[in-house]
């Protein structure tokens, strides 16, 4: 298998409140809700760099599909980063997520490996890091 993402499905509660905040709220691109014709086929995509799309599809319809219970969720799990280029970039990123309701778990700050971040939860608590790194660049 080769190392390879071209997806990353987030399973959400309610897939209009969950599209309403990263279109209207976080302003990327979308279609919105396709496949509805399909039964248990609603989903949005959000196209991101490289090929790289983000779903979101609802939780339960995610475990009927791979045949496995529903779990309670946790916020550490895993994050989804969001690297941007300079600090100022993270804290305009940080307030638009929270103008679009996002919960701000850890504010903008320096660290000690001396980049500087700070995280957010979604409606349904996926953890999301903006993050300055001086070691990556980024062209936005």
């Amino acid at each position: 298998m080769e190392p390879r993402i071209t997806v990353i499905t987030l399973g959400v509660s309610d897939l209009e409140t969950s599209l309403d905040f990263y279109h209207e709220g976080l302003g990327w691109p979308t279609e919105g809700i396709v496949g509805t014709e399909f039964e248990g086929g609603a989903v949005a995509f959000f196209p991101l760099n490289n090929g790289l799309q983000l779903a979101l599809y609802p939780k339960q319809q995610i475990a009927e599909d791979a045949n496995v219970e529903e779990a309670a969720p946790s916020s550490t799990e895993f994050t989804l980063g969001h690297n941007v280029a300079s600090k100022e970039a993270v804290d305009a990123v940080l307030k638009t997520a929270d103008e679009a309701g996002a919960k701000i778990t850890d504010p903008p700050r320096d660290r000690e490996w001396g980049g500087y971040s700070g995280h957010f939860l979604d409606p349904d608590d996926h953890l999301w890091e903006v993050v300055w790194n001086p070691q990556f660049e980024i062209e936005e």
